[in-house]
């Protein structure tokens, strides 16, 4: 988001293994830390590394006053209300729009984004909560799918661009709360293993949302729908999350979850819910603990 809407470099690590390789941060370098408790240990570690090399921090996080949020140069709070269960749901979507504001605002101050665009931005913005509105009423094609496939033992997740992180996602929810092993991957390096793994038993959830007033998002989509159609050569399952309004998706794959459409920055906030949902009835029919997993902890605070 920061780097297309603002044009600034961002480098992107898991914060465990950030401070150990002797990272290049200096004061000209601002180091975003995200952290839905505010007191994972590893990421506060990180935070007094970056500071201890001159670099401003700024905190992404949900509970105030947290140590993180105190050790911050500044912080911009999700405010997402308590969450109970283990596994992020609403917090991750309050990080995702946290983020979009900050890019937004960045965009403005280093005159890439004129006021104009900004508000068209603003009322795309504002659009969003009644659309994800429209995914959680609509939720039957979740439910039928996990009739389905309550009982299958692995997952394969696949997404491009902006959109690979949220198969990331996607795949991490199914393994927190139902306990079926699920990968992320990036759909163009599907070739170079995942193909292996393709068969009639493997469900594969492609991501393949589009913006058709955006070039890159529909250069992704071409090239998403041939990872599709190479999947269902090799006998796969594939399910779809797909832009409403998209008939061809409709007749390549064997199921289509459907979002209202949005601008390319933003689906991801849409496109995880239904991800979400999915895991969460999977989960249930399973005898899943969904709100308390095995073996997990709300706030990680030791290494």
């Amino acid at each position: 988001m920061i780097e297309t809407l603002a044009r600034v470099p961002v480098e992107v690590d898991y914060a465990s293994e950030w401070r150990y390789r002797n990272p290049i941060v200096d004061p000209d370098t601002i180091t975003l830390v995200i952290s839905q408790s505010g007191e994972t240990a590893d990421t506060i570690a990180a935070q007094r590394e970056a500071k201890s090399r001159g670099s401003k921090t700024l905190a992404i996080c949900n509970v105030v006053g947290s140590m993180i949020t105190r050790e911050a140069a500044g912080t911009i709070y999700t405010h997402a209300g308590p969450e109970i269960g283990v596994a992020s749901t609403k917090a991750f979507t309050g990080q995702l729009t946290a983020l979009y504001i900050f890019a937004m605002y960045l965009s403005q101050v280093r005159g890439v984004m004129t006021p104009e665009q900004a508000r068209a931005v603003v009322q795309e913005l504002t659009r969003i909560p009644g659309k994800l509105e429209h995914i959680l009423i609509h939720d039957e094609a979740c439910e039928e799918l996990a009739k389905r496939y309550q009982r299958v033992q692995d997952f394969l997740f696949l997404g491009r661009g902006i959109h690979y992180p949220i198969a990331l996602e996607g795949a991490l929810k199914l393994k927190e709360i139902s306990y079926i092993h699920a990968e992320g991957y990036p759909a163009g390096e599907m070739k170079h293993d995942p193909n292996t793994l393709i068969d009639e038993n493997l469900p594969v959830v492609i991501i393949a949302t589009r913006d058709i007033n955006n070039r890159a998002s529909m250069v992704h989509y071409e090239k998403t729908i041939s990872n599709l159609k190479e999947v269902k050569a090799r006998s796969g399952v594939v399910i779809a999350l797909a832009t409403e309004g998209d008939e061809e998706i409709k007749e390549a794959a064997d199921h289509v979850l459907n979002i209202p459409a949005a601008p390319e920055e933003l689906s991801p906030v849409l496109e995880i819910v239904p991800l979400q949902l999915l895991a969460y009835q999977i989960a249930v029919r399973r005898g899943c603990d969904v709100d308390q997993p095995r073996n997990l902890a709300k706030s990680i605070t030791v290494e």
